[in-house]
């Protein structure tokens, strides 16, 4: 007989997939499809592109995902001043790109993403990474100013963080014909 899920764990994957419901489409449809980069899932061109722009954005994406895996080799264990700076700015860099396409529009929608692309280790981290690579002049303004403004006071001054792993992975669906199913 397999494994069976604890409730609780159960409860928080339901909770995840409300948080994810929640986002609008384009913001669902960037989460996936930067899964699928940073965790090589499907390919991602073939998948998400639509057009020569969403193929350079691709690309581009690809590009500075291939930072992830020296972001997560990197993980400090403490806040010793050392072992931040080479952690943090590739953090940055990567989430700045992130928030530059326009489609993560709150901090929920990049913590969402984050925990998923690095795991749950870098939930102290995002809050300082976030409003970083937000307050970057390349953004425009009104971008920067509603970034800014999502992430809440409990986030950026929280003095724990869950280590539970994410357990809910969106992925690309297929989209089915309900004239087709047999009623």
């Amino acid at each position: 007989m397999g494994a069976r899920a604890k409730p609780a764990e159960g409860a928080m994957t339901l909770a995840e997939m409300k948080e994810f419901a929640g986002f609008s489409a384009a913001t669902q449809r960037y989460i996936r499809r930067s899964l699928d980069i940073g965790l090589e899932r499907d390919d991602a061109m073939l998948r998400w592109s639509r057009d020569v722009v969403e193929a350079a954005s691709i690309r581009a994406q690809a590009h500075i995902y291939e930072r992830l895996e020296e972001v997560r080799a990197l993980m400090p264990d403490d806040s010793d001043l050392d072992s931040i700076e080479p952690f943090m700015a590739p953090l940055v860099a990567i989430a700045a790109f992130d928030l530059s396409q326009g489609r993560l529009t709150s901090f929920s929608a990049f913590r969402f993403l984050y925990e998923r692309l690095i795991g749950a280790e870098v939930r102290p981290w995002l809050p300082s990474a976030f409003c970083a690579a937000a307050a970057l002049p390349h953004l425009h303004p009104e971008l920067r100013r509603k970034l800014l403004q999502s992430i809440s006071e409990a986030a950026a001054t929280a003095s724990g963080w869950s280590n539970r792993q994410p357990s809910f992975y969106p992925a690309w669906v297929e989209k089915v014909d309900s004239a087709a199913l047999p009623n």
